[in-house]
């Protein structure tokens, strides 16, 4: 499994019309090959701030399913527009997992 990790920082005053957006988007990208879960979170000191975690099976499930699909450049004309700066996206794998 791969943790994609994105921090989004979104215009001032934008929040609300960012979350709203975001809740369509987020239909799109659960509909991909590969997903297997996400979360949105919502930094408590910066108002502006979202954290993305997105879970997929393989890197190549979001860097080439996702991100060169249709349904991506569906996901760019409702999200992008409202950030400050293109997020930085990173990519993790579990070292030692929880299982309590």
């Amino acid at each position: 499994m791969i943790l994609e990790v994105a921090l989004l920082d979104v215009k001032q005053g934008q929040q609300a019309a960012f979350e709203t957006a975001f809740a369509e988007a987020q239909q799109i990208v659960s509909g991909m090959s590969g997903y297997l879960s996400h979360q949105l979170q919502k930094c408590i000191e910066k108002d502006n701030r979202y954290l993305l975690l997105v879970n997929w099976e393989t890197l190549a499930d979001h860097q080439v399913g996702f991100r060169q699909s249709a349904e991506y450049q569906q996901w760019r004309e409702l999200l992008h527009h409202f950030y400050e700066n293109f997020p930085e996206v990173e990519h993790f794998t579990t070292l030692y997992p929880n299982e309590a």
